[in-house]
């Protein structure tokens, strides 16, 4: 069929698969689906355009236009949506599936005691969550302490045996030995790490063939920490980045890395990483720099601001502004300044599955227009990612990754709450109603 449907009722019955990133093209015979949205916003542009419709033919855009210019092909289904407006499918380049809030379960507890069973289980709930919020592809930046579940579970999405966005996953993620955690036990006790724990030549090496050998499509390091409960400096040597980063060049992997250092930001920069999480620690040389070198910022407003002050009780837009949601701001004007990328990255986990839309109200509420946000959630992500050539805009011939919401996001970024349709790779999914 050309418009296959997935219902998730209260039986979570699949009854069509979900496709990935280079499935076979849609035959000319297929029937097709119109999509007559109110306006679409192509995820290039400044704002949304009135009167277009996109039509769709099996995975991919076939045609989207004015309405008047765009020819329905004869038994095309048309899906009405009134007041709706259409983007492209959201990414957020930076999650967790296999985390829930620390305010429900220590970071800890979830990973020395809660099992593997009970945390993939959990996981497919999250992407559920996170799919039918607007959300058709992700970046998922290590399993702490789960191993390479992502990779099955990035594979199960694939197969159509949980629904979720399409997958990019890092698997374990690499930290400097003593840099990473769980912590707080005597030196005595040898306690598993929620992270690959790497150092010098050989091991680096290793450890990056060994996870792309086991599935990672990214790699991740962490490029500083707190060692010994001290201050945040870099774990690794600039050497050593490098290495990462040519070692799974060398494959085709390309490297994000956690920095919240300035100097961890610098030297992540310098050895050539794809992308920079967090950032917590730039100033403007340093974005110049990144920006220089073509490095993109996912700045992980969301998880920040659920640390510093959602946890603790305070809502967006509540007055006065607490201090680390200023310094945010400051940080986000001098990389946007310096002409640094920004990719919508959440640290979705941190916070709960489902509210990815909160990363882009940050990102509006501290600088960007709605538009902006909505670009770092599509075409910039996907220009980050090295996807734009498959999805992130509505243009001909990508994959019909869609999202329909109630209002306009262009002008209100909260309309991307009111999600009314939901088209990956071509195929709806929704809930059933009765």
């Amino acid at each position: 069929m050309a418009m296959k449907i997935i219902r998730m009722g209260c039986c979570g019955s699949l009854i069509a698969a979900c496709l990935v990133i280079g499935g076979l093209p849609a035959r000319a015979e297929e029937p097709a689906v119109v999509l007559r949205p109110a306006r679409v916003f192509d995820g290039l542009g400044k704002g949304a355009v009135e009167g277009w419709v996109v039509v769709v033919r099996g995975e991919v855009i076939e045609a989207a236009g004015p309405a008047g210019e765009v020819k329905v092909p004869e038994g095309a289904k048309v899906v009405e949506l009134p007041g709706a407006t259409v983007i492209p499918g959201l990414i957020d380049a930076h999650t967790h599936v296999l985390l829930h809030p620390y305010n429900e379960t220590l970071w800890n507890d979830q990973v020395l005691k809660e099992p593997l069973a009970l945390r993939v289980c959990r996981a497919t709930n999250h992407l559920r969550s996170d799919l039918l919020s607007g959300f058709t592809t992700i970046r998922d930046l290590g399993t702490e302490g789960a191993g390479y579940a992502d990779v099955g579970l990035r594979d199960a999405v694939a197969q159509g045996i949980v629904p979720g966005p399409r997958m990019l996953v890092t698997t374990r993620a690499i930290v400097a030995t003593g840099s990473y955690a769980p912590k707080g036990f005597a030196p005595e006790w040898e306690i598993p790490q929620g992270a690959e724990e790497a150092d010098g030549h050989d091991a680096l090496i290793r450890v990056v063939r060994d996870q792309i050998g086991k599935g990672a499509d990214w790699i991740k390091v962490y490029a500083d920490a707190a060692m010994g409960g001290k201050e945040v400096l870099p774990s690794f040597s600039a050497e050593e980045l490098s290495l990462i980063v040519e070692t799974a060049r060398s494959q085709g992997r390309l490297v994000a890395a956690h920095a919240s250092s300035r100097e961890g930001m610098r030297r992540a920069a310098m050895a050539g990483v794809a992308t920079i999480e967090h950032g917590y620690g730039g100033d403007p040389e340093v974005f110049r720099l990144m920006a220089e070198r073509k490095v993109a910022l996912c700045p992980t407003l969301a998880a920040a601001e659920a640390g510093a002050t959602r946890y603790k009780g305070w809502t967006l837009n509540e007055t006065p502004e607490p201090d680390g949601l200023a310094r945010l701001r400051r940080l986000l004007t001098q990389a946007r300044e310096a002409g640094v990328t920004i990719v919508n990255g959440s640290d979705i986990g941190v916070f709960s599955h489902g509210d990815g839309a909160r990363e882009l109200e940050l990102l509006t509420a501290l600088g960007m227009t709605p538009a902006e946000s909505l670009r770092a959630a599509t075409s910039d992500a996907a220009k980050a990612l090295r996807l734009d050539h498959r999805l992130g805009s509505i243009r001909n011939g990508l994959l019909a990754d869609l999202v329909a919401v109630d209002g306009d996001p262009t002008c209100d970024i909260k309309a991307l709450r009111r999600v009314r349709l939901v088209m990956k790779a071509g195929t709806i999914h929704g809930r059933d109603k009765d």
